[in-house]
């Protein structure tokens, strides 16, 4: 199940006891209930986590779901924005694994790193993380949900949906547009929310890019950070002794 069409490909393995991809709605606070599935903004945060420079963006291509999917609710006790715990009851999924197919590319928006855009130092590194579990931590969807992260071959071994020909989830949150990765007039300068209606086929869900997304919403206005040598918030190829 090779993918040909992009030369940067990676593939791994998530895994953890719970996850919490939760819809946005339900974030602000009081309950919170899961997806089905994780998200593309979840799986983008998790590659992220194992390799990511401003240089490139990370574009995931495929998830295939290998365990069941199962929830769990539990009771917990939040911290109150005017202080003190609360009582709430969060829905988990249990037990959870993904293979993860995805690739990265160049952040146009972002000329002023155009020295640090090495293909095959960039992909090189990703997949050593990815052999190393990644450089930060790995969660799913949620700090408390603590994730691990291998290599793997996308499309090996078997999945609970495998035998599964089309399940559907329904009106989901996407991402997040941010105003370094805008993709159109509209998304540029703002924050923007995309949504879309993702379903599996024999266990694969296949995302659509974030400019394909039919459904977006603007949160706010954002500007850009800058990265540079000169700013002293950039390293580039000098990181890995590259350069002198």
């Amino acid at each position: 199940m090779k993918n040909t069409k992009h030369d940067n490909i990676v593939e791994f393995q998530v895994s953890g006891s719970y996850a919490l991809f939760s819809d946005p709605i339900v974030r602000v606070g009081g309950e919170k209930c899961t997806y089905q599935v994780p998200t593309y903004e979840a799986l983008k945060g998790i590659l992220s986590s194992v390799y990511w420079k401003p240089t490139f963006v990370w574009v995931i291509d495929t998830v295939r779901v290998m365990n069941p999917i199962q929830m769990e609710t539990k009771g917990i006790r939040p911290i109150k924005y005017n202080g003190g715990n609360d009582l709430s009851y969060y829905t988990y999924l249990k037990d959870c694994r993904y293979q993860v197919r995805a690739h990265f590319e160049w952040n146009e928006k972002r000329p002023e790193l155009i020295t640090d855009r090495s293909e095959n130092k960039h992909h090189e590194i990703a997949k050593r993380m990815i052999r190393k579990g990644g450089r930060r931590d790995i969660f799913l969807g949620c700090r408390e949900c603590q994730g691990y992260v291998e290599p793997c071959v996308f499309g090996e071994g078997a999945g609970a949906y495998d035998e599964t020909p089309v399940l559907a989830f329904g009106l989901m949150y996407h991402g997040i547009t941010y105003a370094d990765e805008a993709y159109s007039e509209e998304t540029k300068g703002k924050m923007t929310v995309r949504f879309w209606s993702p379903v599996m086929k024999n266990g694969i869900i296949t995302f659509l890019p974030p400019e394909q997304c039919p459904q977006s919403k603007t949160i706010c206005g954002m500007g850009m950070k800058r990265f540079g040598t000169e700013l002293q918030n950039f390293s580039g190829l000098r990181e890995f002794g590259e350069v002198t």
